[in-house]
C-alpha cells in the first residue's frame, strides 16, 4: 500500500489539473445530457412537484403544440431526455418515500427518489435492493426507463425487480400499471426511455442484505467464460460478480481480473458489524489524476491496469455487504473538458462467442486509434419481458468508456468505428445498450432489436400526436408521425 501512494502522489505532482466548464455561464434554457453532443433550446424546464401540475402541465403542452420529455439526473447520453424546443420536466425533486413494508420487503417510492434514498431507508431494517446500477446516483424512474441492470447475477434486469408503478399518459389519465392491471404498459413503458408516459410512483421488491467476501482472480481473457461458467453459476452462494478487461497497451482486451461476492454465514460473521453505509469515497483527488493519466498516455494505462489489479488482489478476502457493494465510487472517474468527453457504449454478447466478439473488438480499437479507458464485464440474465430487451438470452455486458473528442471530425471517426463494432457484434447475435450516445445506424439498432415494430406501433398508439418526445425516437422511430412532421 505504501507503493501504491507513493506512486498515487507522484502522479498527483505531475499531472495537469482538470479543466473545468462553469455551468453558471450556460444559457438556462440550452439543454444536454451527460454527452455534451446535442444541445438545443428548450421551451422551459419544469420541476415537477404534484400530480395536479403535471396533469395542468400536459394539457398546457398540448394546447399549445409543445412536446413533454423526462429528466432525471440526465445521465442518459443519446438524447433520451430532451428534445428541441419542448418541456422538460425535470423528476428530481419529485422523490418521496410513500410506503415501506419490512415484513412484505417492499417500498414504494416516487420517480425522482434515488437509489441511495431507498439504501438510506432501508439499510438499517437488513433490506437490500435486488438489482440497481452502480452508483446509486440516479433516479428510480430513470433507471426503470432504461431497464438497468447491475453486479447482481441471480435477480435480473431492472424490470423483474418491479411490481407496480403509476404512468401518467399522453391523454392525461393516471394508470396503474403492473402484470396484472394495464399489463401491456410493463414491458413497454420499463425500458421505454419516457416515450409512453410520466412515471409517478414505483413499487420495487426489496431482498435481504447480506455480507460477502469478496475474491478477486486474475486470468486470461480466454478462460473466463470457461471459468465463469464452471466457478461462478454453478456457485450459489456467489451472489454478485464483476470482471474488468486491461487497456493496458502490453496487454490489450488479453488479460482480466473478476471479482466474486460470496455469502458469508452469520455464523462465521455477523452482517451488523459491516452494514454501515459507507459514503465517503477515499482517494478521490490522486484517483482523479491516475484516470486522466489513464485518458492521456499509454503509461498511464499501464499504471493504471497495474496499480488496480495489484490492489483488488492484495484486498481480495475482504467483507463486504450487500448495500455497499453495490455503491460503486463514481467521482474519481467525472470529467469535464470542453474538447473531450468520456462516453460509455455497451455491448451484450452471448457467452460461446465473448472471447470472438473481444477480439474484434480489440482489432478495431486498435486499427481505429480509439481511446478506450476502461471494459467492465457483466452478466445479465435472460429477458423475455421488456419488449426493447437487450438481453434475448443470458449475455455478458461489456461497460466500454471511451475518450472521445466533440469536434464533428472526431465524432464522425467515433461514429464509424462504433458502427464497425455493432457490425461484429451483430454477426456474432449480440445487441447494445440504448441509453447511450446514438452511434448505431437506425439500420442496427432494428436488427439488434427486432421487437422495434411493436414498440413503435404501441408508442403511436398510446400517444398518437407525440405528445412525448426525445431524441432517441426522432432518430430511430418511424419519421412519418414524429411531432412537427405532422403539421
Amino acid at each position: 500500500m505504501k507503493k501504491t501512494a507513493a506512486l498515487l502522489l507522484l502522479i498527483a505532482l505531475c499531472m495537469y489539473s482538470y479543466v473545468s466548464t462553469a455551468a453558471s455561464s450556460q444559457d438556462p434554457f440550452l439543454i444536454t445530457d451527460y454527452s455534451r453532443l446535442h444541445p438545443v433550446k428548450v421551451n422551459r424546464v419544469v420541476e415537477s412537484k404534484k400530480e395536479e401540475q403535471l396533469l395542468a402541465l400536459l394539457e398546457d403542452a398540448k394546447a399549445k403544440g409543445l412536446t413533454v420529455s423526462i429528466a432525471g439526473q440526465r445521465h442518459s447520453q443519446g438524447g433520451h431526455t430532451y428534445y428541441k424546443d419542448g418541456i422538460v420536466v425535470d423528476m428530481t425533486s419529485y422523490n418521496r418515500i410513500l410506503s415501506f413494508d419490512q415484513a412484505a420487503k417492499r417500498i414504494t417510492v416516487q420517480a425522482g427518489a434515488t437509489w441511495e434514498d431507498i439504501q438510506n431507508k432501508i439499510n438499517p431494517y437488513g433490506l437490500a435492493i435486488r438489482t440497481m446500477q452502480s452508483p446509486n446516483l440516479f433516479t428510480v424512474g430513470g433507471s426503470i426507463s432504461v431497464n438497468a441492470h447491475g453486479r447482481d447475477i441471480r435477480n435480473g434486469s431492472m424490470i423483474k425487480s418491479v411490481e407496480s408503478f403509476r404512468l401518467l399518459t399522453a391523454d392525461g389519465i393516471i394508470r396503474n400499471v403492473s402484470r396484472e392491471e394495464n399489463e401491456e404498459l410493463f414491458p413497454l413503458a420499463l425500458g421505454g426511455f419516457g416515450l409512453f408516459g410520466i412515471i409517478l410512483d414505483v413499487t420495487l421488491l426489496l431482498t435481504d442484505d447480506e455480507l460477502y467476501e469478496e475474491k478477486t482472480i486474475t486470468m486470461e481473457m480466454g478462460a473466463y467464460v470457461d471459468y465463469f461458467r464452471k466457478k461462478v453459476m454453478t456457485d450459489p452462494d456467489i451472489r454478485m460478480h464483476i470482471a474488468r478487461l486491461s487497456v493496458s497497451p502490453k496487454s490489450f482486451l488479453t488479460e482480466m481480473f473478476a471479482k466474486n461476492y460470496s455469502i458469508v454465514p452469520q455464523a462465521t460473521e455477523p452482517l451488523s458489524s459491516h452494514n454501515k453505509l459507507t459514503k465517503r469515497e477515499p482517494w478521490v483527488v490522486p484517483g482523479k489524476l491516475l484516470f486522466n493519466a489513464n485518458r492521456s498516455f499509454d503509461w498511464g494505462k499501464e499504471l493504471m491496469w497495474n496499480l488496480q489489479t495489484d490492489f483488488f488482489t492484495i484486498n481480495s478476502g475482504t467483507y463486504i455487504s450487500r448495500n455497499n457493494t453495490m455503491r460503486a465510487a463514481w467521482r474519481l472517474m467525472e470529467f469535464s473538458e470542453p474538447r473531450s468527453n468520456d462516453l460509455l457504449q455497451e455491448y451484450f454478447v452471448p457467452l460461446d462467442q465473448f472471447e470472438v466478439f473481444v477480439g474484434e473488438l480489440r482489432r478495431i480499437v486498435t486499427d481505429d486509434g480509439m481511446n478506450l479507458l476502461n471494459v467492465t464485464v457483466r452478466y445479465v440474465n435472460e429477458d423475455e419481458e421488456a419488449v426493447l430487451s437487450y438481453a434475448r438470452g443470458d449475455r455478458l455486458a461489456l461497460v466500454c468508456l471511451f475518450n472521445v473528442p466533440l469536434s464533428e471530425s472526431g465524432q464522425r471517426k467515433m461514429k464509424q468505428s462504433v458502427q464497425a463494432i455493432v457490425d461484429e457484434l451483430l454477426a456474432v447475435g449480440g445487441s447494445y445498450y440504448l441509453p447511450y450516445a446514438a452511434y448505431p445506424s437506425k439500420e442496427q439498432f432494428q436488427a439488434a432489436y427486432p421487437s422495434y415494430e411493436l414498440f413503435f406501433q404501441k408508442k403511436h398508439q398510446y400517444d398518437p400526436d407525440g405528445l412525448f418526445m426525445n431524441y432517441f425516437y426522432e432518430q430511430y422511430g418511424d419519421s412519418g408521425v414524429l411531432k412537427g412532421e405532422q403539421e
